[in-house]
């Protein structure tokens, strides 16, 4: 860990906190397809302020056996099998993104990252899922604590839908972008800094 540890790792316990979306193939996290996911970091200045920061995102191969239900397709616009997403397996995607985060971890003095996300048990469980399929061992994620930015939403704004929290938040969403991991996780990095923001102006 380093000597001089940025100011994020006091504000969160010692975690760094990373947005996520996953969009997937179902709502069973054993059985159905991860197809894309997308992480942003977050960064503070010396106001202590957060902000979005560095990106990442893949296009995901189903895995092998992987259920896939037509409703979550028609849903989310997703093609899986459309060789223009450039989609990568899912041992590439996590190992690429996972060792994103954890130099931003290193470079922090952070102890481990904990994931954002819009209702984060889904998109968690997704994800731990994949992980242990994949066989990694270093995921730089805490196992199970998250920040769940629909009730940190609900709290703030009192709405719990991602776009009805933008709404009231004065930021802008376009539905027609909606239900792709990057543009989501995008709208829910910036509503997560936006509560955190005007709690630290409150303090």
């Amino acid at each position: 860990m380093n000597d001089q540890k940025a100011p994020i790792a006091s504000r969160f316990r010692g975690f760094l906190p990373v947005v996520i979306d996953l969009e997937t193939g179902g709502f069973n996290s054993s059985t159905d397809a991860v197809l894309e996911f997308a992480a942003i970091l977050i960064e503070m200045d010396d106001k202590g302020q957060l902000h979005p920061g560095e990106q990442f995102f893949h296009n995901i191969i189903p895995f092998e056996g992987a259920n896939i239900e037509q409703a979550s397709l028609e849903f989310t616009g997703i093609d899986p099998y459309n060789p223009l997403r450039l989609a990568v397996p899912e041992k590439q995607a996590l190992t690429e993104i996972f060792s994103g985060i954890r130099a931003e971890v290193k470079r922090t003095g952070c102890q481990r990252a904990v994931i954002v996300a819009h209702n984060a048990s889904f998109d968690q469980a997704f994800l731990n899922q994949a992980a242990e399929r994949c066989g990694i061992k270093r995921n730089p994620f805490h196992p199970f604590s998250s920040f769940d930015t629909a009730t940190l939403c609900g709290l703030a704004y009192g709405q719990t839908v991602l776009a009805r929290a933008c709404e009231s938040a004065g930021i802008s969403f376009n539905a027609s972008e909606a239900h792709s991991a990057i543009y989501d996780c995008e709208k829910t990095a910036e509503i997560f800094c936006d509560v955190v923001n005007q709690w630290q102006q409150l303090k």
